[in-house]
């Protein structure tokens, strides 16, 4: 007979399983049949557990939006802050998660927005301690300069493939990360411009654009 412990470990076996193909092979590319072969279980025992394969990808995206976000989750041992950096470090390990993640950017779904969302607010934690600190210029939009900050530390996770093809290495792998490491804070920083000629050009030209309501057109 089968015990409710044999459930929740094949449940988690599953799972797990189905992270890595979904990551590897996307949504639409990873089958229930492949799945339950990889995991060592019938396609029955998954119907069993999970129903289908929508609710399969949801428990998928929750679990790994607790790895990123939820203190309490013991998969990686780090503040929620620090999670994705910890992650990073140790890809042997992680990587599937790292890949998931991405999936899920791209993809998008509820909890996809949830985990992008806590990104931005750890960003914005981030950037008020440094104001604060006295370490930030100023900043003519600050919610957007954090969406900004934001998107370049998801790029190289979203853009993983691309960017190692372009830098021949993975930008996540140690090597990956020593190299650009100087050049990212490099240009947050000093910037990359030696003159402030297209900035004052962009104000100027800003400047001249009056906002348009619907009351404009008519």
């Amino acid at each position: 007979m089968r015990s409710a412990s044999d459930d929740l470990t094949a449940r988690a076996r599953i799972r797990d399983t189905a992270i890595v193909a979904f990551a590897r092979d996307g949504y639409d590319g990873a089958s229930m049949r492949g799945i339950a072969k990889e995991a060592g279980v019938s396609p029955a025992l998954i119907v069993h557990h999970f129903g289908d394969k929508n609710a399969l990808r949801t428990e998928c995206d929750e679990h790994v939006v607790g790895v990123f976000t939820d203190e309490e989750h013991d998969l990686i041992q780090a503040p929620t802050r620090d999670r994705i950096r910890t992650a990073l470090h140790d890809l042997d390990r992680y990587g599937p998660y790292i890949d998931y993640l991405s999936r899920m950017l791209v993809d998008g779904s509820p909890a996809a927005d949830r985990l992008f969302d806590s990104f931005l607010a750890s960003t914005r934690d981030v950037l008020d301690e440094q104001r604060a600190a006295g370490m930030l210029e100023p900043m003519s939009d600050l919610e957007m300069t954090t969406l900004l900050v934001t998107l370049i530390g998801l790029g190289p996770v979203v853009m993983r493939t691309q960017i190692a093809r372009a830098l021949g290495t993975d930008q996540l792998s140690p090597a990956g990360l020593i190299r650009t490491t100087l050049p990212t804070l490099e240009l947050l920083t000093h910037g990359i411009y030696a003159t402030t000629a297209l900035l004052d050009g962009a104000r100027g030209a800003l400047a001249t654009e009056a906002p348009t309501t619907e009351g404009d057109a008519s």
